[in-house]
């Protein structure tokens, strides 16, 4: 079966203000698939999906999972996954670029992040599930306004929902250690995070993990089902997205920031995992972008 790999929880989210969170109800999403999103992954994305009311099943990959409010959602990046919404739902999505949070906030090293899938009912967290919806609302209520150290707040109530919702489902000492394969590959993420700019091959991650290039392509697979390559590349089209659509470097410019050898093999890459040339790329992302901002211009 053939997944798709979304970039910001569908389609073209990514003509949000700065590209690292990206917050709006369930129901604005799901509306338009008739409450159902089929099957995809995220391979760069955390989300959160909070549920106020209203009924569902998140389809994760141990099982399918019958939602009862007030809960939350977890999705780490790479799962496959999926979900079926009652119209009546009543809850929100929140998608975010997990490295923007790394540092200050004391989420990097064995702070509590998440390697698989989980939903979390509330209803068992006591006096601390009040807090964490009303950071859920906050969250909501900062995304939509234009209030002064907007940035900031975002950060803070943020990393407040991860570290509650880690505390919460951290495993115990008696708990199993983190599957080999998972642990490899958050691991070579963290990598390709710093080093995506200069284009380390297979081999070079392998021997920063210790590994040969077999047994990484070995985990990745697993985790992902794509090759340690394409992991790599893929990580280099989505900066390469951005840059596109928001700024207006030349395409040779974009290519050598993300360490390619020349325009040319960049182009080639690009079309080969997009179906586009970076030119066409920019053309229609910026026309679908005047577009929305044309359509609110007349709402508003």
């Amino acid at each position: 079966m053939n997944v798709p790999t979304y970039n910001l929880y569908g389609e073209e989210t990514g003509l949000q203000r700065e590209f690292w969170v990206h917050c709006e109800t369930i129901a604005a999403r799901s509306s338009g698939y008739r409450w159902e999103i089929g099957l995809h992954r995220h391979e760069s994305f955390l989300q959160f999906l909070y549920i106020r009311d209203g009924s569902g099943d998140a389809l994760l990959p141990a099982a399918t999972v019958v939602l009862k409010p007030p809960c939350v959602i977890v999705i780490p990046p790479g799962p496959v996954h999926g979900f079926r919404f009652s119209p009546d739902i009543d809850g929100f999505v929140i998608t975010l670029v997990p490295e923007r949070l790394g540092a200050g906030r004391g989420l990097s090293g064995d702070a509590p992040w998440f390697p698989n899938p989980v939903v979390v009912s509330l209803g068992q967290m006591g006096k601390a599930a009040d807090y964490l919806q009303e950071t859920f609302l906050r969250i909501a209520e900062e995304y939509d306004g234009e209030r002064p150290a907007r940035e900031e707040m975002l950060e803070a109530h943020i990393a407040t929902v991860i570290l509650m919702l880690g505390r919460d489902i951290a495993p115990g000492p008696e708990a199993q250690l983190p599957d080999l394969h998972l642990k490899r590959v958050r691991q070579l993420k963290d990598l390709i995070a710093r080093h995506h700019r200069e284009q380390l091959t297979v081999e070079a991650y392998a021997r920063l993990l210790g590994l040969s290039a077999t047994h990484l392509n070995r985990s990745t697979r697993q985790i992902t089902g794509m090759s340690t390559h394409d992991l790599i590349m893929e990580r280099s089209m989505d900066e390469a997205r951005r840059a596109l659509v928001f700024t207006d470097y030349s395409i040779q410019h974009i290519a050598e920031n993300l360490g390619f050898s020349d325009a040319a093999y960049f182009s080639r890459c690009f079309r080969k995992r997009t179906g586009m040339t970076p030119r066409s790329y920019r053309e229609g992302e910026r026309a679908k972008l005047r577009n929305k901002e044309g359509e609110a211009s007349v709402n508003g």
